[in-house]
């Protein structure tokens, strides 16, 4: 396991994150986004966010950033606002070394503290290492969206997990 340390994002993390999330649009099915993010884009993200849906990341020793994570409204409608999205990103070639796992464990620290009462995730069916990080935080499969997705020319589905916080 490395040694990981949660911090929020600064403005200075931009390219690092939108590295990461850039792998991930152009490579997997992690994200339905389909076109990477510019700097200024990701800089805009990260600027529109804080309190509770903040950005934090993963930094090893150096300072370097290693995954983030953030915590999204889950839906729009006023009577959903006491739920969260979350969403996490390790870079690559960092897999399996508790990345995930730590930045997963603070977001359900941040939420709960924020008085969140569901949290929930929205997983490419296909993402089983998603599906398991998840679920080793206390995340319970509540159902399967069927051909919701369509990306690198296949349908995709999703799982849908929560954890009551």
């Amino acid at each position: 396991m490395a040694t990981v340390d949660v911090r929020l994002a600064r403005l200075s993390d931009a390219e690092a994150i939108r590295t990461i999330y850039n792998h991930f649009v152009e490579n997997t099915t992690s994200t339905f986004d389909m076109v990477p993010r510019s700097l200024e884009q990701q800089e805009a993200w990260l600027s529109a966010r804080s309190g509770a849906l903040a950005v934090i990341v993963a930094v090893d020793a150096d300072d370097t950033v290693m995954g983030f994570a953030s915590l999204s409204p889950y839906k729009d409608r006023p009577a959903y606002r006491t739920s969260v999205e979350n969403s996490v990103y390790v870079a690559p070639g960092l897999e399996r070394r508790g990345v995930g796992r730590t930045l997963m464990t603070t977001l359900i620290e941040v939420a709960t503290e924020h008085g969140y009462h569901a949290m929930m995730a929205r997983i490419s069916e296909a993402r089983e290492s998603s599906v398991g990080l998840h679920r080793s935080v206390g995340f319970e499969l509540v159902g399967i969206e069927k051909e919701v997705g369509r990306k690198f020319n296949q349908w995709l589905d999703v799982a849908v997990m929560q954890k009551l916080l």
